[in-house]
């Protein structure tokens, strides 16, 4: 791991197979580990160079104040152009998951020039606060047992871990894996602040974030060729989310994830590698 600096943010990467392979660009959600190690291996061995990297205030990025952000969505998009182009080699296939999808969708749209494909994960058209319409909101009843449980101490590493099995098995993740996620990302997290620590655990400096204007309308302009993930049971961005991304992006593929829910499980690194190599 390693960072590079773009437009004056310091950005936390970490890179896997030929460095003169065709780019792709992993937008964490927010940090880098949102990507299982498995599905990066597998796009390495496919031909291509992988660079997964944290969103700011998550991870080896830089940190500032993740409670009032002095940033946009669209700074975090221009940043995803801005490492592409710095890291070299072309156009990217750029992929983002949960919150990264929607930097994803709005670089690609800003950026089309830096883009050589898109992928998005587990994500949704409009940025976070109510859906439109016709988009499924989170399920309530999911929420509630979420937002129920008090939040851990977060300088003890177990108390963090044993929170994050246990919101996952709400969300019907797997806990164990979970588990182990989240003492990786405690470990890299700058500091046991709760605010630092809510940003890299539970993605919440998102909601703090400029995120107009609306990109949605947009969608139908983007003509990268692109690949939709969704899990079948995502309770958190229910699959209509994904349905809906799919059918206003021309041309767009759509793999659903029938044992899925809202993490992107090792078990579907093969099925989403291959899909994300088809793209080119």
């Amino acid at each position: 791991m390693t960072t590079v600096h773009v437009r004056g943010t310091a950005l936390g990467i970490e890179s896997f197979g030929d460095e003169d392979a065709p780019l792709v660009l992993l937008a964490g959600g927010t940090t880098m580990l949102s990507w299982p190690d498995e599905l990066c291996e597998r796009l390495a061995a496919g031909g291509r160079r992988v660079v997964r990297y944290d969103l700011r205030d998550s991870g080896e990025s830089t940190t500032a104040d993740p409670e009032a952000p002095a940033y946009t969505l669209r700074d975090l998009a221009a940043d995803a152009a801005a490492l592409a182009d710095a890291l070299g080699g072309g156009p990217a296939h750029l992929a983002g998951i949960g919150v990264g999808g929607m930097v994803a969708q709005v670089a690609v749209l800003d950026r089309p020039g830096a883009f050589s494909a898109l992928t998005v994960v587990g994500t949704r058209p409009v940025a976070p606060g109510p859906p439109d319409d016709d988009l499924p909101g989170h399920d309530p009843a999911t929420m509630g047992r979420l937002f129920a449980r008090p939040m851990p101490d977060w300088s003890d590493r177990e108390a963090v871990a044993e929170f994050a099995a246990t919101g996952a098995e709400i969300l019907g993740d797997d806990p164990d894996a979970a588990r182990a996620l989240a003492g990786r990302v405690w470990d890299r997290t700058p500091g046991t602040a709760p605010p630092v620590q809510t940003a890299n655990q539970l993605r919440m400096v998102f909601s703090r974030l400029d995120c107009a204007p609306r990109w949605r309308e947009r969608l139908p302009g983007i003509a990268v060729p692109t690949l939709v993930v969704h899990g079948r049971h995502d309770r958190f961005f229910p699959v209509g989310n994904g349905e809906a991304i799919a059918r206003e992006i021309p041309g767009a593929r759509l793999l659903v994830l029938e044992e899925a829910a809202t993490a992107l499980p090792r078990a579907a690194a093969g099925e989403v590698a291959e899909a994300m190599l088809a793209l080119g």
